[in-house]
């Protein structure tokens, strides 16, 4: 992986800056990260791509799947790089044939995500490809859906690519490392409405049922690194 001084790579402000920042869009008080702007110009386009390979191309991943809309642009490019299959998921109605589906909450309103039956197998390890994170509740459809496949303990590891301030690109690997009585390190850049962090919380407590001590170190007036702590005695908040 290329990077610069400080381990920040140096692909990263370019990415950033080819994202337009739409506000009061798709209603009033939504900022919305419009990542066409991103596919006009080719050199941060393949940048974005680029990270995502290098990052999982020796990962044994089998299948990306690719959150609808903007999941479809990012995910097949990665698909065909590592030599994994693409599986779309998608809103309702869209797919022919059987599928599962699973209702998810969005920043401004409520929606369903399908996937076709068998389109995952048990043994599959599965990336997520999404592209922001604002309430999580897309990220948890996604993960519930692909655990309807193969049910019982994962682990769930959230990478975020940061493009711009609250622009994510989440990858998800179901690995099932994590163990009942393990203690897990959530690490996210910042906290806004706190709902990616509630979705981490739920997606970890899928292994056990989880008291957490959550912890705020602030690096800068926009970014702060949490820590969430699964203990067994008492929940605090540092906040």
């Amino acid at each position: 992986m290329m990077a610069s001084e400080g381990g920040v790579d140096h692909r990263l402000p370019r990415i950033a800056s080819a994202i337009r920042v739409i506000p009061d869009f798709p209603k009033p008080g939504i900022m919305f990260q419009d990542i066409t702007t991103l596919l006009l110009d080719p050199k941060a386009f393949r940048d974005t791509i680029d990270m995502f390979v290098e990052r999982y191309r020796d990962q044994e991943i089998t299948v990306i799947a690719g959150v609808e809309a903007r999941g479809f642009i990012f995910g097949p490019p990665i698909a065909l790089a590592i030599g994994a299959k693409f599986v779309p998921l998608r809103k309702p109605k869209k797919l022919p044939g059987e599928v599962i589906s699973e209702e998810y909450s969005l920043e401004y309103g409520t929606d369903r995500m399908e996937m076709h039956v068998g389109a995952v197998q048990p043994g599959d390890r599965a990336l997520v490809i999404d592209d922001l994170i604002a309430t999580g509740g897309t990220l948890s459809a996604a993960i519930r859906l692909l655990g309807a496949v193969q049910p019982g303990d994962r682990a769930l590891v959230i990478d975020d690519l940061i493009a711009t301030g609250g622009t994510l690109s989440a990858a998800i690997r179901l690995l099932g490392a994590v163990q009942p009585g393990d203690r897990a390190l959530v690490i996210d850049d910042l906290i806004a409405t706190g709902g990616t962090l509630s979705a981490a919380i739920r997606l970890l407590g899928w292994l056990n049922e989880f008291r957490f001590e959550i912890s705020t170190s602030v690096a800068s007036q926009r970014e702060s690194v949490l820590e969430l702590r699964w203990l067994n005695v008492l929940v605090s908040s540092n906040c």
